[in-house]
């Protein structure tokens, strides 16, 4: 609650001195302590049934909620929203996790159906990268079981998430030799590259405390001159360093790092933590490369599923002090 309630005080400072709009920050640290508070208490009342059933929740907002948003529809990989493939691979986590804590070996195989279904279901949208995040969240997940030593997984986890980011500070600082940026280029498409660049050049002006929240699409010449603008720069640590400076980027790592820590920690059964941990990263690294955090949706689904896989079972409890078995 600590490193929410400073980025929450971290947008309203930058707002104060830089002007802008911290809504969208305030809104987004609310969906996330919203949706763990909620992931706590079901995962501790329905450990199966709760992530079942936001896996389900998940899987019909990524078919129905991104499409009807307002806005342009982005070019791939994303397919159509970075909100498509984000849901998705939190629903194909939410359903591992529920096979993870089924018991009845029908009910385990029928939840890893489902978070197969999921992936499907994202291929037949048209986005690629929802399908391959749910494909990487199901190999992990398989091979979390193997894991003998969670904090190992963990660290994993966090050195992928590091290395999406590292990437695409890369490509906007135009770091990376000809031959990988122009593959990279012709993959993210020249738009957003032009879009990370206006981002880092706001950086470099205004490293501490950033132009102010929600003030990119004002400052940025591509954005303005797009024909569908949307003021992001469709990239989650860009647009934090640019609209509340590197203090801000670091705090929103701070909260990715946290989750992580949480996972490690869990009471719950290190195929469940590394699981949503998996799928946590697989949106780390898809908001490292679009917009998928402006979406409400998104932000929620996060927060429930790291509070369904950091909750401890009242049935665990209730065998521990009768002594009984699980």
């Amino acid at each position: 609650m600590l490193v929410l309630g400073a980025c929450a005080a971290w947008s309203l400072i930058t707002a104060a001195t830089r002007g802008g709009r911290p809504e969208g920050m305030l809104l987004a640290v609310l969906a996330v302590a919203a949706g763990y508070a909620a992931g706590r208490v079901c995962g501790a009342l329905l450990p199966v049934a709760a992530p079942c059933a936001g896996a389900l929740a998940g899987l019909g907002l990524a078919v129905t909620g991104p499409h009807t948003a307002l806005g342009p529809q982005l070019a791939p990989p994303l397919g159509h929203t970075g909100a498509t493939a984000a849901l998705l691979a939190l629903s194909a986590g939410a359903a591992c996790c529920a096979a993870w804590s089924a018991s009845p070996p029908t009910l385990r195989l029928a939840l890893r159906l489902l978070a197969i279904g999921i992936a499907v279901a994202g291929a037949l949208l048209g986005s690629t990268t929802g399908f391959a995040a749910c494909a990487g969240v199901l190999l992990c997940s398989l091979a979390a079981d193997h894991v003998r030593h969670r904090a190992l997984g963990i660290a994993g986890l966090a050195s992928a998430s590091v290395l999406v980011a590292a990437a695409t500070w890369a490509i906007a600082e135009d770091a990376l030799p000809d031959g990988p940026a122009a593959s990279l280029e012709g993959q993210l498409t020249g738009h957003r590259i032009q879009l990370w660049r206006d981002a880092l050049r706001m950086v470099h002006h205004n490293a501490v405390l950033g132009v102010g929240p929600g003030r990119f699409g004002e400052l940025s010449p591509t954005a303005g001159q797009s024909l569908l603008p949307d003021h992001r720069p469709h990239s989650a640590p860009l647009q934090q360093a640019a609209e509340q400076g590197l203090v801000g980027a670091v705090l929103l790592g701070t909260v990715f790092c946290w989750v992580l820590f949480a996972l490690w920690r869990s009471p719950r059964s290190t195929p469940v933590a590394l699981t949503a941990g998996a799928a946590l990263t697989a949106l780390a690294a898809v908001a490292s490369v679009g917009n998928a955090l402006s979406f409400t949706t998104v932000t929620a689904g996060a927060g429930l599923l790291a509070g369904l896989a950091t909750a401890r079972p009242l049935a665990d409890e209730r065998d521990a002090h009768t002594g009984e078995p699980g």
